[in-house]
């Protein structure tokens, strides 16, 4: 049966003041009398039951019950705090005192209309401070839907809505960018409310280990030297930057080296855990191409891998023996030349080789054929020759 509490429908602003949430509190006590425990109050950003009693009690038990866990806590104070869960999913509350005949249950249920709530909701850190959060419209939520995000990082700091939200086609909010984000160990706390001019919209809610959802940058200062007597490459690099760790033994290090010429397959990365690695099949003839990544290992940091570094180039020696070749045929056929030239000019006429060439004749210097037959008529009567007869008298 209720008792004097009855049925509390409550709405919830928790410092929302321009779009409040919408929740039902349900509590009933049992037992034979009437239940000291009242006034039960949750906040569930902090996950926080707590109430009043109009008796002293040196030990309460408190239980919370949701859809996938069930969790138990023994105070000495009305006062219990839950490791975080998402309240949009419904939770169940019981109070009871030790050897007493009586307890509270309490019921929380979200309140708005069935599949208004966001979908698919996710965030990712990168580039060491800056973080994205998207989502998708609830399935059955009115066509003038607007979401609200809210936020709240670390223990002690305020919600905070989003400054930068990401819209679609239809100006509905469907994401937010935040700069600045800091990374602790606690867990942050994401609330995603709605409003609507004809309905109640459902609200969602989530808490996220922000260092398990960061993308971790690529290795720092990479650096190759190589040797080929003894051959071999020395591999060195510093730890990608993070806003909240600074161990360097918290990294795993995935080292890819591929050589140029040969398929992806073959080259499969080398998980290392210092800062420095020996590549010791080295081949000065042939190209290489290294790039590094990182993940966490036993620390507070995610260990899917990161980022793959900028491809760093080395190796590729030149091969001279071409040049070689290459220079000796040029010097033979110049050497083949220059001795041909020399002896066709030491015994042979360039007359004899080469036949003459007619030129053509030149009309303005040319006698013409009758200036030819008078020089040959001319030339007749210049070679007559006068005979004179000298006879002897008797």
């Amino acid at each position: 049966m209720f008792d004097t509490l009855g049925l509390i429908c409550m709405i919830w602003s928790c410092m929302m003041l321009f779009h409040p949430l919408h929740a039902d509190i349900q509590c009933m006590g049992s037992g034979a009398q009437e239940s000291p425990i009242m006034n039960v109050k949750i906040d569930w950003i902090k996950t926080e039951l707590s109430w009043e009693s109009n008796k002293n009690y040196s030990i309460y038990k408190c239980t919370m019950e949701s859809q996938k866990e069930s969790t138990e806590k023994e105070v000495n104070s009305p006062l219990c705090t839950f490791p975080g869960r998402h309240m949009h999913e419904g939770a169940s509350f019981i109070i009871e005192v030790p050897n007493a005949n009586f307890s509270k249950s309490c019921t929380f249920i979200r309140g708005g209309m069935n599949g208004s709530a966001i979908e698919n909701f996710s965030c990712v850190i990168y580039n060491v401070s800056l973080m994205n959060c998207t989502w998708q419209a609830g399935r059955n939520a009115p066509a003038d839907t607007q979401y609200f995000l809210y936020w709240k990082n670390l223990r002690g700091d305020n919600e905070v809505e989003c400054e930068l939200y990401i819209k679609d086609e239809n100006g509905r909010n469907t994401g937010c960018r935040f700069q600045n984000v800091r990374i602790g160990d606690e867990e942050a706390y994401f609330l995603v409310n709605g409003s609507s001019n004809g309905s109640v919209i459902q609200f969602y809610d989530k808490y996220i280990q922000l260092y398990k959802i960061e993308i971790l940058t690529p290795p720092l200062n990479v650096t190759v030297s190589c040797t080929t007597h003894p051959a071999g490459c020395i591999i060195t690099w510093q730890p990608p930057l993070t806003s909240h760790m600074k161990t360097e033994t918290c990294f795993l290090y995935g080292i890819s080296i591929k050589n140029k010429d040969e398929p992806e397959e073959k080259n499969q990365p080398v998980e290392v855990r210092n800062h420095s690695y020996t590549f010791q099949n080295y081949n000065e003839k042939k190209e290489y191409l290294l790039k590094i990544r990182a993940r966490g290992r036993n620390c507070l940091i995610n260990e899917s891998w990161g980022e793959w570094s900028k491809t760093i180039k080395f190796g590729g020696g030149k091969d001279y023996s071409i040049f070689v070749i290459l220079f000796l045929i040029a010097l033979g056929t110049i050497s083949v030349t220059l001795l041909s030239f020399c002896f066709f000019k030491r015994y042979c006429s360039s007359k004899s080789i080469f036949f003459p060439i007619p030129q053509p004749r030149d009309k303005f210097n040319a006698s013409t054929d009758e200036d030819m037959q008078i020089k040959y008529v001319s030339l007749q009567k210049s070679c007559i020759e006068e005979i004179t007869v000298v006879e002897e008298m008797t």
